[in-house]
């Protein structure tokens, strides 16, 4: 009874070894991210930081959109600005509020 349990294990474990143990996790590229902050400080002063620190304020295109009635400020352009940035390969992160966080990945 013992013989044929040890054979048995063996031949699994050399079954799993030969057939299934060569193929092994395939080599996934390490991702880093980059991230956006969208800061919230009035329509005027509202502000994109990008991932190299410049610092892009939103005011003067923010202001060229009209707002249509009954809509909440900070809502409205923070969706535009949201939006936008999107549109440059940003997704969504979390955000307080005052602040949108956009993350972008990068391949390495």
């Amino acid at each position: 009874m013992r013989r044929i349990l040890v054979t048995v294990l063996v031949t699994s474990l050399a079954w799993c070894v030969f057939v299934g143990g060569g193929k092994t996790a395939e080599g996934v590229p390490f991702q880093t991210y980059e991230y956006a902050t969208i800061r919230w400080a009035g329509r005027e002063n509202t502000h994109l930081i990008r991932p190299n620190g410049k610092v892009e304020f939103l005011g003067p295109i923010l202001a060229k959109v009209p707002r249509p009635d009954r809509t909440d400020d900070r809502a409205f352009f923070m969706n535009l600005a949201m939006n936008a940035v999107a549109k440059e390969g940003f997704e969504f992160v979390g955000m307080t509020p005052d602040e949108i966080v956009m993350k972008r990945s990068l391949s390495r």
